[in-house]
Parts: structure tokens; C-alpha cells; sequence
């Protein structure tokens, strides 16, 4: 009987009737896709197509691949590029944060109740002082840097570094006192911070964002000069954490400045002049690796000053003999007059030390 495979009328001459010897020349479907080109749909002959068949758009590889893997592909490609996209454009990323109104400043004028006293002592103008006061950088009471739950040993001590120096040029340098020195200042201010500070600096403004002195302590040279360079300081510094990320540091300082009125020789009577600066400062390690601050908040008090008088660009000191008269009444149903602005009577500098 013969072999069911055959057909009836016999295989073929020359052939064995075994379709294995065909099996290596068959197309399977993925190949047929795979293929360049494609025979024109019924619709697309009678259109008037030239040609007989289309090329098939190809893809390299991704050609022969099924749909849903190119499917799964294109989406994996669309996470990472999102991934990619508000990782880079995150606001805390690379130390550049949100610009904008970041620093809130606000001020207080001290008044003196009466004429400005001059120093006994031109040549020595601050042997008044009670004990707890220091020349300079040594009055900042800088702490030694200690590691934090997410901050280490030496990232304290560098933003501990930085926050000194700002310190130091924004309080304690001549030139920015007196000098109309600003870029010392900005140097230290994180990208981020320097569009504010520009406009402070440019445009000044007592709107509690935009004051010069808000960032910096400087006198108008056309009025006042330092009697002496140094400037006696009294205060210190502490660190904490605001978040997993944020290394606050806050400082509370107050700064005499020995002044004289402005063209006049060493024989003009000298005053002190006294400016308490709570300043608080944020980091990320991005700031700290660059040395940058981030200030976010500012509030001085400052005298003897008259109430009233324009803070924002320049601090307006009274000098020896001069007086700022009674305090104005303030009406809390006036409102021309910005809350924030508040003037307090002047006391004395051995309070709290």
C-alpha cells in the first residue's frame, strides 16, 4: 500500500515527494512582514497607482519587530525623556532655585530720645562698650561645623565658611560701608538669588523684597564716613536642618559702626552708630559645593535714625548732635502707610550681651 503522503498519481519525476526539501525556501509571516516592499492593496490599483507593488516604510530593525514591542519601546523612550526633562528642569536642581521674590526684608528705625551724644574719645571711639564685644570677624562667633542627620562634618564647615564671609563683606568691608562696593556681595548670592539682587541694588524699594540694605549695610558717602575701620561685633550663628535636603543657618549680630560726618578731618566729634542683622540662610549641597548663600530672610534694626526716613537704599544715621524729634503717631486705621514700617526708641548697646 502506498506511503498516504504521496499523491495519487505518484511524486514527480526527479522529486522525492518530501516537502522538507522545500521547508528552507518558505516565507513565514514574520518575514513577510519583515519585507521591503508590499503589493498594492485592490483600492490602491484602481487609484491608478505606476507601480505594482509600495516600498514599505523601513525602520531598520524596529521593521520586524510586532507592534506592541515598538509600542512598549516608544513608551519606554517617552519615560526617560519626561524622567530626563523635570529631573533637569527640577527648581532645586543644580543649586539654581526658584527667582523671584526669595529674600523678605523687614527694618525697624531706632530713634534716640535725645541729641546724639558724641564719643569722649575720638581716637579710641569705642571703649564705651560693654564687655562681649569683638573686632570684626572675631566678634561673628562662628561655631565649629558638626555633622547633621543629612549633611556631613565638612559641608557644615563650608556653609558655616560661606556665611562668614558674606558676613564679613556685606557688614564689616569699607568698601561696601562707604565705598558703593556691590560685587563682593553678589559674588556669594546663588544664581538663583542674583536677578533679586540686581534690582535691589539698581531699583531700590522698601516693598519688604527690594532693599539694598536688605542685603548689604552701607552709609551715603556724601554724608557720613567711618571714623575707624574696624567694627565692633556681638552675636553668633546656628545651624539646623529644615528638611532632608535644607541646611538652615541663622544669625543674630549686632555691628557698631563709628561714623563722623562726611569732608571732615579727625578732629570731628564721632558717634556710634548701632545695627542689629538677623539674617537666615538655606543651603543644598549644590550651594555648598559652589560656596553660594541662598538668603531668605533679613531683619535689622537700626539707629540712631529718625523715624520715617528712607531705608531702603542707604541707612540714614544721626550724628553727634543732631536729634530726630518725638516719634509720629501712627494711626493703624492709616493705610498709606505700610504696615511694616516701625520705628522704636533707641536703648542701650548693653542690652542682651
Amino acid at each position: 500500500m502506498g506511503d498516504p503522503r504521496e499523491p495519487p498519481e505518484g511524486t514527480p519525476d526527479g522529486g522525492s515527494g518530501n516537502e522538507d526539501e522545500y521547508r528552507s525556501v518558505v516565507f513565514d509571516e514574520s518575514f513577510v512582514r519583515a519585507a521591503r516592499i508590499q503589493e498594492l492593496s485592490a483600492s490602491e490599483r484602481l487609484g491608478g497607482y505606476s507601480r505594482g507593488v509600495r516600498p514599505r516604510l523601513g525602520f531598520g530593525h524596529l521593521g520586524s519587530l510586532p507592534r506592541q514591542a515598538v509600542a512598549l519601546l516608544l513608551l519606554v523612550v517617552m519615560a526617560f525623556a519626561a524622567a530626563v526633562y523635570f529631573g533637569v528642569s527640577s527648581p532645586r536642581r543644580m543649586g539654581v532655585q526658584p527667582t523671584g521674590n526669595q529674600l523678605t526684608v523687614s527694618m525697624v528705625a531706632l530713634s534716640p530720645n535725645s541729641t546724639v551724644s558724641p564719643v569722649p574719645d575720638p581716637r579710641n571711639p569705642f571703649a564705651t562698650l560693654p564687655a562681649g564685644y569683638a573686632d570684626g570677624a572675631a566678634g561673628l562667633g562662628t561655631p565649629a561645623g558638626a555633622a547633621t542627620a543629612h549633611f556631613t562634618r565638612v559641608e557644615v564647615t563650608r556653609a558655616l565658611d560661606t556665611v562668614q564671609r558674606f558676613l564679613v563683606a556685606s557688614s564689616l568691608d569699607p568698601a561696601t560701608l562707604v565705598q558703593g562696593e556691590t560685587a563682593a556681595v553678589r559674588a556669594l548670592v546663588t544664581p538663583g538669588e542674583q536677578a533679586q539682587y540686581d534690582q535691589s541694588l539698581n531699583s531700590p524699594s522698601d516693598d519688604q523684597h527690594h532693599a539694598a540694605t536688605g542685603w548689604l549695610i552701607r552709609f551715603d558717602p556724601g554724608n557720613v564716613a567711618l571714623a575707624a575701620d574696624s567694627v565692633k561685633v556681638a552675636g553668633g550663628m546656628k545651624v539646623a536642618e529644615a528638611d532632608s535636603g535644607t541646611l538652615d543657618i541663622d544669625t543674630d549680630h549686632t555691628f557698631v559702626y563709628a561714623l563722623r560726618p562726611a569732608g571732615t578731618d579727625s578732629a570731628a566729634p564721632v558717634s556710634l552708630f548701632s545695627v542689629r542683622r538677623e539674617l537666615r540662610f538655606e543651603f543644598d549641597h549644590t550651594d555648598i559645593g559652589a560656596a553660594r548663600v541662598r538668603l531668605v530672610d533679613a531683619a535689622l534694626q537700626a539707629g540712631p535714625m529718625a523715624c520715617g526716613v528712607p531705608l531702603a537704599d542707604h541707612l540714614q544715621p544721626l550724628l553727634a548732635g543732631q536729634s530726630a524729634g518725638a516719634p509720629p503717631a501712627v494711626s493703624p486705621a492709616d493705610h498709606r502707610v505700610p504696615a511694616w514700617q516701625v520705628c522704636g526708641v533707641l536703648g542701650p548697646l548693653g542690652a542682651g550681651h
